[in-house]
Order: structure tokens, then C-alpha cells, then sequence
């Protein structure tokens, strides 16, 4: 029996190594058979046969944020929220992502029933063949969480914090509240916390190419060093969770809550805010954002209604 060469493949992080001026990224190298010294040609054969097994179909999905039903009338009514879901649900029945994630603010008013009930109702018209990954918002959630409000919340939408995979995209959800504003639950912030350390940890390990985080509030708007306000995360928090998406290599977060949209970058990190599918702020329009992870990166759009393709 002729014995093959082996392939490895590694993610460096160049903060966790002795080469700091390696940039990050996947590397592979040859292991040869013992007793036999491969050619060049040989080994470069070998990498481009690992190169093709190691590539994958892209993923492409929807994101979708601040449905929001209720704030068209302040809680009077939601007629115009459905209308704008149920055109939402419809293009992405009809563009056939991998998932759907929704960035928060389901609902306007944390706990209405009616409100909850009419956003699973136009959800559950998602194709089942499209998964569905809401994110908990303040609207949600409260702007200060409680005990209560996340109770109330896991029970009618579902976990509030989870990790899920998509061919090469390993999606980390988060609840942003409780990282803005954990002063009346400081324990679920801390266990949330720790659950992603090991949630990284556990990606990296089992070989994850692509860590993206989803959540409502955005860390930051354009500047990681911006002041604090409603529509970013503290700077102290920020700088640590930063910190740590830098650390496991995480390339994207997408986020809503501003009701517009907005691009920034810490380092390698794209900070991806998109506006609403509910009412839109500062001019912008209702819409949702289309991406595409691929092997040469994260591609994405975001369309007006009236400009899907």
C-alpha cells in the first residue's frame, strides 16, 4: 500500500503565537509519508487537492431587524408593521436564504400579546425549509432587562442567547440588553458572558471558518472609541467584548436598533447596523440587508423594498 501525504490546516491568530507578523487566516502545510521527501510539484498537487475539499458552497442569508409592531401608532395598532413583515416573510420565501436572522425588536412594547401573537403569526409563514433565528431587543426585553421580562420573553420567542451553524458560519445570538444595561439581572449578564467564551472556544476548536455574532444594539456605530449613547454599547463593556472578538477571530456583527443604517470597523471586525423592516429614522427607508458568506469573504447589501433583487 502506498502511503499519502497528510494535510494540515490551522487558524493563526496572530495574537496567540510567537509570529505576530503572520496575518490572521487559515494555513495548511504537507505532511510527508515517512521515508519519502515529496517534490515541489508533489506538494503543491496536494495542497490544491485539500484547497478544493476545504472550499464550500457559500451561505447566503437574510438579515432582517426592528419589525417592531407598534411604534407606526405608539401600541395603538399594528397594521402597518404587518403589512411590511408580511412583504419581508414574502421576499425571503422567494430568495431562498440558508436562515433568516431578525435583530431584535420584535414587538414595540415588551410582554403585549397581541403584539408577540401577530409576529408568529406572519413567521410561521417563513418556508420551513428557511430557518428562522430571532435576536431579543430592548423593545423586547425592556431597557433594563428583569428576571420577569426575560422569563417572558424566552417563553413566548424562544432563547434569548444561543449559537447555531450554517455550512461554514458558526452564528453566535446575543442579548444585547443584557450586556447595555445588566444592573438588574448582573448574574444572566455574567453567565451569558462565560457561555460565549466557551461557545468560541468550542467553534474554534471544531474547526468554524467564519464566527459571526447577531445581536440588537451595535457595539458601535462608525468609531470603536465613540462616546456612549442609546444606539451603541458602553465603551468599557465594548473594549472588553471587542477584546475577545478579536481574540476568536470574529470577522462580523450584525445589528439594528438604529432604524437606519450604519458601517464601522475595529481592525478586522465589520460592524454592520441595518435598518428597519417597521418604521424607519433619519430619513432612511424599510428594507433588509442580503449577505453572502463565501470562501473570498462576507458580502452584503442591504435593499429598500422597493429595490429587492
Amino acid at each position: 500500500m502506498v502511503a499519502l501525504p497528510a494535510i494540515y490546516c490551522y487558524l493563526l491568530n496572530p495574537l496567540q503565537t510567537q509570529w505576530p507578523e503572520y496575518r490572521r487566516g487559515h494555513y495548511c502545510g504537507v505532511l510527508e509519508p515517512e521515508g519519502i521527501m515529496l517534490s515541489v510539484p508533489m506538494k503543491i498537487a496536494a495542497l490544491l487537492v485539500a484547497a478544493a475539499a476545504w472550499a464550500a458552497d457559500p451561505v447566503t442569508f437574510i438579515q432582517m431587524s426592528d419589525p417592531q409592531f407598534g411604534m407606526y401608532t405608539e401600541n395603538r395598532g399594528f397594521a402597518h408593521e404587518t403589512a411590511n413583515f408580511e412583504f419581508a416573510i414574502a421576499a425571503a420565501n422567494r430568495l431562498k436564504p440558508a436562515f433568516v436572522v431578525v435583530c431584535g425588536d420584535l414587538i414595540n412594547q415588551a410582554g403585549d400579546a397581541a403584539q408577540a401573537a401577530e409576529y408568529r403569526r406572519i413567521a410561521a409563514r417563513l418556508d420551513p425549509a428557511i430557518r428562522l433565528y430571532n435576536v431579543a431587543g430592548n423593545h423586547d426585553v425592556g431597557n433594563q432587562p428583569t428576571a420577569a421580562s426575560l422569563t417572558a420573553y424566552r417563553e413566548r420567542f424562544g432563547p434569548d442567547y444561543y449559537t447555531f451553524r450554517a455550512g461554514d458560519v458558526a452564528g453566535f445570538v446575543l442579548d444585547s440588553s443584557l450586556i447595555q444595561s445588566p444592573q438588574h439581572v448582573p448574574e444572566e449578564a455574567a453567565k451569558q458572558e462565560a457561555w460565549l467564551k466557551a461557545e468560541f472556544a468550542t467553534a474554534r476548536r471544531e474547526g468554524a471558518r467564519r464566527l459571526i455574532v447577531f445581536q440588537h444594539i451595535p457595539w458601535f456605530l462608525a468609531d470603536p472609541a465613540e462616546p456612549d449613547q442609546y444606539f451603541n454599547i458602553p465603551r468599557e463593556t465594548r473594549q472588553r467584548y471587542l477584546e475577545l472578538f478579536q481574540y476568536y477571530a470574529v470577522s462580523h456583527v450584525f445589528a439594528g436598533h438604529y432604524h437606519r443604517n450604519a458601517l464601522g470597523r475595529a481592525g478586522e471586525l465589520e460592524m454592520v447596523t441595518t435598518g428597519p423592516v417597521g418604521k424607519p429614522l433619519g430619513g432612511a427607508r424599510s428594507g433588509i440587508r442580503i449577505v453572502t458568506v463565501g470562501d473570498t469573504g462576507v458580502e452584503h447589501r442591504y435593499y429598500d423594498f422597493g429595490d429587492l433583487p
